[in-house]
């Protein structure tokens, strides 16, 4: 069978109620924290796609248990040193770059040498963002060019450290504050503004930490050698899922959907403010606090008066996973709309930003582009004709997804390759599309 679906009809109006798959940010942290508590860990709405499921063979081949339950996933840890390490190990990260990144913070400990290998995209993104910091507290790393494969040699002897991390980037900021935990003394991270996901287990799990919040950037203390016991923990809807189902909400007529049990973490609701600035009128309700994370139900109806954005880069790291959708948004939107500093995207599971510029004018939106700024001048009259083929885009899972809304919103008939590509983050992708109605072939 062809690994490609073929897409000739928008879809239909619906009104609907959905809940996508369990968070991936926070599903990997569950592993690898649970890794690390005394004792067992159950946890439940576990997102089983290829990056969960790699991080829990990694755990496995590190030592750990874990075994799958009618509803759960239970995962039996023995503290910060409980890593088994046996001499030559090799670990494979699929296409992870949060597994890849995360697992090397939680082995700067580990005496015997860890090689650390992915596939072919997370083979070609930067590992220097962890690995120096990480040589900080005293780990030894030996790599290729500053990519996969990438081997760390730990050390009894770890040293808290003082790191300004300067990208935004929730993995490094995190690789480091899982090394912290296995280190004497505390260590001071002054960050760009990302994801606090990490901060906020930290702090669930009774972990010594003090963050201050400033305008531009967190200020964090970590204080390490604190274990701390096995969990329970019930992952939220992934706000990165949604984001497709927004958008494709939004650009259908007469339709209005229902998410349920979504994170919408501030870090993490980029999209929301942008599609909101949009004139979308996106709602939360039955907000609750769990665990420290915020959870919502969304609904969203779709708008035939979108209106372009003027997008501050203050923005990109609450929303860098989700701006595909929300260029598609743009394109149908009246007006034009700028997107500043997205050098990030193209660090990514495939050079991002390069891809959507060049489908964009492929549909016949108009795109220009000053290195990593874009404007992007709408058209809410697109309607696609004739045949689109979407393929050789390195099997970004986001890149497929982005494809699916623009066939089934924009009209034409479009041939989109590498299916699988979902399994990374989102496999019940297309099952959820067709309990919308989509007709996919």
């Amino acid at each position: 069978m062809l690994n490609k679906i073929k897409i000739k009809d928008k879809i239909q109006p619906f009104n609907k109620s959905i809940r996508v798959s369990g968070d991936k940010s926070i599903s990997i942290r569950c592993v690898l924290l649970a890794s690390q508590a005394i004792g067992k860990s159950r946890i439940y709405n576990l997102l089983e796609s290829e990056d969960v499921i790699n991080s829990l063979k990694v755990i496995k081949k590190l030592g750990i248990n874990y075994s799958k339950k009618k509803n759960f996933y239970e995962i039996n840890g023995y503290g910060l040193d409980g890593f088994s390490v046996e001499k030559n190990l090799t670990i494979f990260a699929g296409n992870s770059g949060t597994l890849a990144r995360l697992i090397l913070g939680l082995l700067v400990n580990c005496k015997n040498k860890v090689k650390i290998t992915g596939d072919k995209s997370l083979s070609n993104r930067d590992f220097s963002r962890v690995t120096n910091p990480l040589s900080e507290f005293g780990a030894s790393f030996s790599n290729n060019n500053n990519k996969l494969p990438v081997i760390i040699q730990g050390t009894n002897f770890l040293r808290p450290t003082k790191y300004f991390e300067k990208l935004g980037s929730a993995q490094c900021k995190s690789a480091i504050m899982l090394a912290a935990l296995k280190t004497d003394g505390k260590t001071i991270i002054k960050s760009k503004k990302s994801r606090n996901h990490t901060e906020i287990f930290f702090k669930n799990l009774d972990i010594p930490i003090k963050v201050k919040e400033k305008s531009n950037y967190d200020h964090i203390e970590i204080y390490g050698k604190s274990n701390f016991s096995g969990f329970s923990y019930d992952v939220p809807g992934d706000i990165s899922s949604s984001a497709f189902f927004l958008v494709l909400t939004l650009l259908t007529k007469n339709s209005r959907l229902t998410i349920k049990k979504v994170n919408i973490n501030k870090t993490r609701i980029g999209i929301i403010k942008i599609l909101n600035k949009m004139n979308a009128n996106i709602l939360f309700k039955n907000k609750m606090k769990y665990k420290g994370e915020l959870v919502s139900d969304i609904i969203v109806k779709s708008k035939n008066n979108l209106k372009g954005v003027k997008c501050s880069k203050n923005i990109n790291s609450s929303a860098i996973d989700e701006f595909l959708v929300i260029f598609l948004a743009a394109a149908k939107a009246k007006g034009v709309s700028t997107f500043k500093d997205l050098g990030e995207l193209n660090k990514k599971e495939s050079p991002r930003l390069d891809i959507a510029v060049k489908f964009l004018k492929s549909i016949g939106v108009k795109v220009k582009r000053n290195n990593n700024d874009i404007k992007i001048y709408g058209n809410p009259k697109l309607d696609l004709k004739g045949k689109h083929i979407m393929k050789d885009f390195k099997k970004d899972h986001r890149i497929f997804m982005m494809t699916c809304v623009a066939a089934l919103t924009l009209g034409g008939k479009f041939e989109i390759y590498d299916k699988d590509s979902i399994n990374t983050s989102f496999p019940n992708f297309i099952n959820l599309l067709k309990k919308l109605g989509a007709k996919l072939n």
